[in-house]
């Protein structure tokens, strides 16, 4: 966001010079049919009869004022939290401890002025940050964004507390890892750069500052974070604007043509440093390091250099490649000998939300499949960027639809190998009309993140979808109509339906059955059961 490159333990994310079209993000789709995904909602809330939430939507007034950065109402951070004392300080943002009122948990709020924001970039690259922390909602090694407020002033992002500090300085404590612990922590990373990658968002700024410890303890869980300078990719997209921080920057950034391959050469940068406690790269002046980054000569010569294995020195070498085209993938990178645990490749497939996303999906029964259809159409833009950004990648055609060759095509790219079967069932699963294709509204609706059903309001505006007489029930005769409406009443018996949600047995759904319907076995983590907590040593 337009500040130049710093040295030392402040270094913070950089963004030299923007070229024009690089980063432009490319057109919506353009389908909004009912019920689409574009941030609307469907139909007023009542808030009547059997068990509804006590919190109604606001009474009707004076509109609220639109913030010019989030595009949405403006709000203030404080009537939910209190603000506490200042965590730490960056170019655009200051972070400081903050305490939910109702709950008393304790986040993380980096508050960002808006004076700082002097272009409609700086106010964009605010926007896509959001963006993208929404879209990588769930993954287990990334900082959660837990919400975002704009006021007059400033912009607030609500985030994970993750007291244990910055990598940074525990590297700097250690003064260099053994190779064991190296490869332990490099897998982390790594494995997070897969499935930032696999979801098509590249971060351009990772360093050592950027990922957090959940808490001080010697195991404690890393977590990445600010995704000030993050974008969303397509394959073969190419960037040009100089990003990033001196030391970490890939030579292709500074000859302004470069993709993803860049936070591979980063983590290089960190692999580096992690063994010899300096980087590669190193100059009295920031012209200096990068003369030395595009001369690329890598010294193993110095110590502790001739004590470290031959196969530390070839990943290094691997992903320090001056070539981008040669440098090893993330996916890669975590089936080199070195880095192998015990000798074998890691978990395989890797996080893949999308797989595992459509997989949790075809699971539900066809009543929570509607009202996820509905809830999709309560999103806000910054809620389904990311999502939207993944269909036109795999829409390759630009129809406006997924073919199941297209499905195919884009789960392989992100990693995940399905058979003819699993491929057809996640298909059928989407695909809500059966017409053999999985459209926009679909593909929102079937990879959204479950999170979104922690929203009450999300959860009111479906409920209140379904109960069309506002009696505060949803029977089976609405029911049946609303599953007819969206093509997806197969003639099962309507009864059995509802026979799996009315816990009380009195015929028909009120709001606490529903909910409790759509929050059961959300996590996402029940997809992916295996996570892993590395070891420091």
């Amino acid at each position: 966001m337009g500040n130049c490159f710093s040295h030392g333990d402040q270094a913070k994310a950089a963004k030299v010079q923007k070229d024009g079209a690089a980063c432009e993000p490319p057109a919506e789709p353009e389908q909004n049919p009912p019920h689409s995904a574009n941030g609307t909602t469907q139909k007023p809330a009542a808030a009547n009869g059997g068990g509804a939430p006590p919190a109604a939507r606001p009474a009707p007034g004076k509109p609220a004022q639109m913030g010019p950065v989030l595009g949405r109402p403006m709000e203030d951070v404080r009537q939910t939290y209190n603000i506490g004392k200042e965590l730490g300080r960056g170019q655009f943002g200051v972070t400081h401890l903050c305490t939910h009122k109702a709950t008393a948990e304790k986040f993380a709020c980096k508050t960002i002025a808006k004076r700082k924001l002097v272009n409609k970039e700086d106010i964009e690259d605010v926007r896509r940050e959001v963006q993208i922390m929404h879209h990588l909602a769930g993954q287990a090694n990334i900082v959660e964004l837990k919400g975002a407020y704009e006021d007059k002033q400033s912009v607030h992002l609500v985030m994970e507390l993750c007291a244990g500090g910055e990598l940074f300085d525990r590297i700097i404590a250690k003064g260099h890892y053994t190779e064991r612990a190296a490869a332990s922590l490099l897998r982390t990373i790594v494995q997070i750069v897969h499935t930032c990658h696999s979801m098509g968002v590249m971060h351009r700024d990772l360093k050592p500052e950027n990922f957090l410890l959940l808490s001080s303890d010697e195991d404690a869980p890393l977590k990445a974070t600010d995704f000030g300078l993050s974008v969303f990719f397509k394959q073969g997209e190419v960037f040009r604007d100089i990003v990033g921080s001196a030391y970490y920057i890939a030579p292709e950034v500074l000859k302004r043509k470069y993709g993803p391959e860049v936070d591979i050469w980063s983590i290089g940068v960190m692999l580096y440093i992690l063994l010899s406690g300096v980087p590669p790269f190193w100059a009295e002046s920031e012209h200096g390091i990068f003369n030395a980054i595009l001369r690329g000569h890598i010294d193993f010569t110095s110590d502790p250099w001739p004590n470290i294995s031959v196969g530390a020195k070839d990943l290094v070498r691997k992903m320090l490649n001056s070539d981008p085209k040669q440098r090893l993938t993330a996916f890669q990178v975590l089936n080199h000998p070195w880095i192998k645990e015990d000798g074998e490749a890691p978990d395989t497939p890797l996080d893949n939300a999308v797989f595992n996303r459509l997989k949790q999906f075809r699971a539900m029964n066809k009543f929570k499949k509607v009202a996820l259809r509905v809830i999709a159409g309560c999103l806000s833009e910054e809620e389904i960027r990311g999502l939207k950004e993944m269909f036109k990648s795999m829409d390759t055609d630009n129809s406006g639809t997924i073919t199941l060759e297209e499905l195919k095509q884009g789960l392989s790219k992100q990693g995940t190998k399905l058979t003819e079967m699993e491929l057809k069932q996640l298909m059928e699963a989407a695909d809500a009309d059966g017409n053999g294709t999985i459209d926009y509204d679909e593909f929102i609706t079937a990879t959204m993140h479950m999170n979104r059903m922690d929203r009450e309001e999300h959860l009111y505006t479906a409920f209140h979808y379904f109960d069309k007489d506002n009696s505060g029930y949803i029977t089976t005769e609405e029911l049946e109509q609303a599953l007819k409406e969206f093509g997806m009443h197969d003639g099962r018996d309507i009864n059995e339906i509802l026979s799996e949600v009315d816990s009380d047995n009195d015929g028909r759904i009120n709001y606490e059955e529903f909910a409790a319907m759509m929050r059961k076995g959300n996590p996402e983590v029940a997809a992916n059961p295996k996570k892993r907590r590395d070891v420091f040593v």
